[in-house]
């Protein structure tokens, strides 16, 4: 349901609230379960489930991560929304209605109840990085605090899993024990073989708490590889302002999206799932590819903008952009990257990576977007390690510096300490870290993103040469 209203005067009175009733499509049945309800996913995979042909056939309960919020919000208009999609000529307004259900993350019993029903074939995920909780061999980590947490409240039975994980397993034990037959698990945050680390990260859970229950996943559970792409800033009053205006009802929780998306899957569903492609999704037999391709052109880029653009004293992506030292960096990122993308093969001509490279700086730099640096920049222990660690480890390895690479890494080093708020899964230890001076500080925050390039003297000192490049002026988030 697209909508192009613009009322010629205020409303004389009062505006109804989004629900069903002004659809007159019904309730989809639940088929598809979402962890992790936020903006992006109502953007990314609650749209293309809405745009599919069958997306009657296909409704999404989705389940908030730490807070209630959103799901609270959703529930009072039916799991409807619009998505604002935001273009340099002006917005279009399209209300979703994929999303059956909205629930509170915390509710682990209506979780299970729909994970142990055969009609739920697919588990699609928003967690973000750091919720995997892998180690650097890849596999869970099973002495971080939360997850040991979690392990202790699944084998007394006696409460609920606390983290996406936790809550994921105990809900698989329960389709096991409910013989519902098997489903695919869509990892859809920005990692490299996605699949794997959902993989990874729930039979390893699964594992220490049930060794059968991770037998059964490994024979019932698909693990699907995803990349995903949709610029989906946060939504201010503006935006919900703007929607009432443009369409005559009252939406709590519209979602604001550049017109580009895209997703690239890989890998079995053994249950089923809606036809994604409808919307544009393409199904492929190798993802690395196209995962490369957007961890590092895309998020890269949005990492080292969102580090050095806040040093610069700037706060959106669009603005940084415009700033020619930030630009000077991405570009010299980007030819990097490219150096060690799909080595010029037939993948690589598929890529089209010049064309992609120019399709990033125009979306970058629509100004309409406000997409802002301090969100982009959390996280950044674990980001960079899939975003710069990659491409500074390829260039090395061909006898290059990889200076650019390890530019951004210098930038977060130096976001690191100068920013008011910073926020980090690891934020205790780069406080310890940035307490240190000179190359042992480089090498201690270094250690916290790769430990292999922290031994390398080498990188120490060039990253120690690099820090400073674009000042250190304090952020206040």
């Amino acid at each position: 349901m697209s909508i192009d209203l613009q009322p010629e005067a205020e409303p004389a009175v009062e505006l109804p609230r989004l629900n069903r009733r002004l659809l007159p499509a019904t309730k989809s049945p639940v088929r598809i379960v979402h962890l992790g309800l936020g903006a992006f996913h109502r953007s990314h995979q609650a749209w293309y489930t809405h745009q599919a042909g069958d997306a009657a056939d296909w409704g999404i309960a989705a389940f908030t991560g730490r807070r209630p919020d959103a799901a609270l919000a959703l529930a009072e208009q039916d799991g409807l929304f619009t998505v604002v999609e935001r273009a340099d000529a002006g917005d279009s307004f399209t209300v979703v209605s994929s999303i059956v259900e909205a629930a509170d993350g915390a509710d682990v019993q209506r979780l299970a109840e729909l994970l142990a029903a055969p009609a739920t074939t697919v588990v699609t995920l928003t967690i973000t990085e750091a919720a995997y909780r892998l180690g650097p061999d890849g596999q869970l980590d099973r002495t971080a605090s939360d997850v040991v947490a979690d392990l202790a409240l699944l084998a007394s039975g006696s409460g609920h899993p606390t983290t996406p994980l936790g809550r994921l397993v105990l809900a698989l034990a329960a389709r096991r024990a409910a013989e519902a037959g098997p489903l695919a698990v869509v990892c859809c945050d920005n990692l490299s073989s996605n699949g794997t680390v959902a993989h990874n990260a729930v039979v390893g859970m699964a594992g220490a708490w049930d060794e059968g229950l991770a037998d059964w996943i490994d024979a019932n559970v698909s693990f699907v590889s995803t990349s995903v792409d949709r610029i989906t800033p946060r939504t201010t009053e503006e935006d919900v302002a703007l929607v009432e205006a443009a369409c005559g009802y009252r939406d709590n929780s519209p979602v604001v999206a550049e017109p580009f998306s895209n997703w690239v899957l890989s890998g079995d569903f053994p249950a089923g799932r809606p036809r994604w492609e409808d919307a544009g999704a393409v199904f492929v037999a190798d993802i690395e590819p196209y995962e490369n391709r957007k961890l590092w052109l895309l998020n890269g880029a949005h990492s080292l903008l969102a580090y050095a653009g806040q040093l610069r004293g700037h706060t959106t992506v669009a603005q940084a952009l415009a700033d020619p030292l930030c630009l000077q960096a991405v570009e010299g990122f980007w030819d990097e990257a490219e150096a060690n993308l799909a080595g010029g093969g037939t993948a690589g001509a598929d890529l089209q990576i010049p064309a992609y490279r120019a399709a990033l700086l125009a979306r970058f730099s629509n100004a309409r977007i406000a997409h802002h640096l301090a969100q982009i920049a959390m996280d950044g222990s674990t980001k960079l390690r899939m975003r710069a660690v990659p491409v500074l480890e390829a260039e090395r390895a061909a006898g290059r510096t990889g200076a650019a690479a390890a530019l951004m890494i210098a930038s977060w080093m130096d976001y690191s300490s100068a920013a008011v708020a910073f926020q980090d899964p690891l934020a205790d230890e780069v406080a310890a870290a940035n307490l240190i001076s000179g190359a042992e500080r480089i090498r201690a925050l270094l250690a916290l993103v790769d430990p292999v390039l922290a031994a390398d003297a080498a990188v120490v000192d060039l990253i120690e040469d690099l820090c400073g490049t674009f000042g250190e002026r304090a952020v206040s988030l």
